[in-house]
């Protein structure tokens, strides 16, 4: 079977609801589509499994214990990762974030430096480093909004002790960067922490290959289903070092009340506060079940396909007089990309039009894209040229009444956010041509 019959196949089979509705679905990373195979397998998990409270002790409680660890040690898998490595259940990829945050032992001299193309979850970790006497170092982006030089700055600013933290795939431009930065890092002493959670979907990552210290993801953008769970992914000896600053229900062996002391759990238990998501855990192996159904090399040539063929109809369209009706964001080619367009539509003039408008536009004929910056604010001052005197007048001049338009406005009109559309399995061709027809829709406007 071809690869085209393939896709449309599996649409047709699994996600025959976008065409009953009528709808072109290009957000996937904002969220996956979830297969109907997973839905059919999920009711007959809930309608013939008799699953309880894994810290429990009875048959139930047994069951759901034994369905979690098949569940890490598939996630292992997927990543190819020893048994060096452990699996923390959480809330989402945001919430994994956060456990190693809270708990790192940054101190002076040991800095965080992050990638200025970041998801906000990441950025926020700057808000402990801080306080503990870290420096915070941002490292710089270039035109195409890759890292501009950073196995250099890495070099330049690197200490032992210290955390690097960078995302596979950018959320807001689709770049993937260099999974080497690493090893330049931890040649230095620094840990790494790796936001996959934009790469995964459509890509296979080798923790033997690129050992990063701690791994994040979500899996309703693997999957689609469920949401509401994510997984940190972290090496044993890199675990042991974070000092988490409380304790909660299934992270103790002990805690008194009578007396000041506690005793955290082994391992990856100490960080997996309250009552896991065992039944959307239990969820995971259908979805596991479609991924290597379908083959990430399949899924990642269908969408690098869509993607192009969305970029080379962006990047032609023009207004009558010759000017581009499409500003498009990041590389104008496949090269270390991953399947996300963020673009803004052009006014004969060469003015920006609202993303806003863009978005609604596109929400009227079915086509659902994303509009905003995407929780990533370096990548979109890099990509509109934000500058840092005018950025603070603009935003001291809000105060408490922020709005994007009202940012628009004290910024003197430069765009404040993009359009972006985002691919995945259940995407088809229609969908790019359906994309460009609305962007069509503002020429000579």
């Amino acid at each position: 079977m071809s690869p085209a019959a393939f896709f449309a196949n599996l649409r047709r089979r699994e996600f025959a609801r976008l065409d009953r509705s009528g709808v072109a679905y290009l957000d996937y990373t904002g969220s996956a589509l979830h297969a109907d195979s997973q839905r059919r397998a999920y009711d007959r998990l809930l309608a013939g499994s008799i699953l309880g409270n894994p810290h429990s002790l009875h048959t139930a409680s047994a069951a759901s214990t034994r369905t979690i660890e098949a569940a890490r040690a598939r996630i292992l898998a997927m990543l190819d990762a020893g048994e060096d490595y452990a699996v923390c259940f959480t809330a989402n990829a945001s919430a994994a974030v956060r456990l190693v945050a809270e708990a790192y032992p940054f101190r002076p001299g040991a800095p965080l430096l992050l990638s200025s193309d970041n998801h906000n979850s990441v950025n926020g970790i700057r808000e402990y480093a801080r306080p503990r006497g870290a420096r915070v170092v941002y490292l710089p982006l270039d035109g195409e909004l890759r890292l501009h030089e950073a196995p250099r700055s890495i070099d330049t600013n690197a200490r032992p002790g210290g955390l690097l933290a960078f995302p596979a795939q950018s959320n807001f431009s689709g770049v993937r960067h260099p999974l080497e930065l690493i090893a330049i890092a931890q040649r230095a002493g620094m840990r790494v922490l790796l936001d996959a959670a934009a790469y995964l979907p459509t890509s296979d990552m080798s923790l033997r290959t690129h050992a990063a210290d701690f791994v994040v993801l979500s899996f309703y953008k693997l999957f689609g289903l469920p949401t509401g769970l994510g997984a940190l992914v972290a090496r044993r000896d890199a675990l042991a070092e974070l000092h988490r600053p409380w304790f909660a229900g299934g992270t103790v062996e002990y805690a008194s009340v009578q007396l000041p002391r506690y005793e955290l759990r082994p391992g990856e238990a100490a960080f997996e506060d309250g009552t896991p998501n065992f039944l959307g855990i239990a969820a995971l192996a259908s979805g596991f079940h479609l991924r290597e159904h379908i083959g990430t090399e399949r899924a990642a040539a269908h969408v690098r396909g869509l993607t192009s063929a969305l970029l080379d109809g962006l990047l032609a369209l023009t207004h009558s007089n010759g000017t581009p009706l499409v500003r498009v964001y990041g590389p104008p080619t496949l090269c270390m990309r991953g399947g996300i367009v963020a673009f803004n539509v052009l006014s004969s003039g060469g003015g920006v039009v609202p993303f806003e408008t863009v978005e609604a536009r596109a929400n009227e004929r079915g086509v659902f894209v994303r509009g905003g910056c995407f929780c990533n604010p370096g990548a979109a001052e890099a990509a509109f040229g934000f500058e840092p005197q005018a950025l603070t007048r603009a935003l001291d001049g809000l105060s408490r009444t922020f709005s994007i338009p009202g940012l628009r406005t004290r910024l003197g009109g430069v765009p404040v956010g993009a359009v972006r559309a985002s691919f995945g399995v259940a995407n088809s061709p229609s969908d790019v041509q359906r994309a460009l027809s609305v962007v069509e829709e503002f020429r000579d406007r």
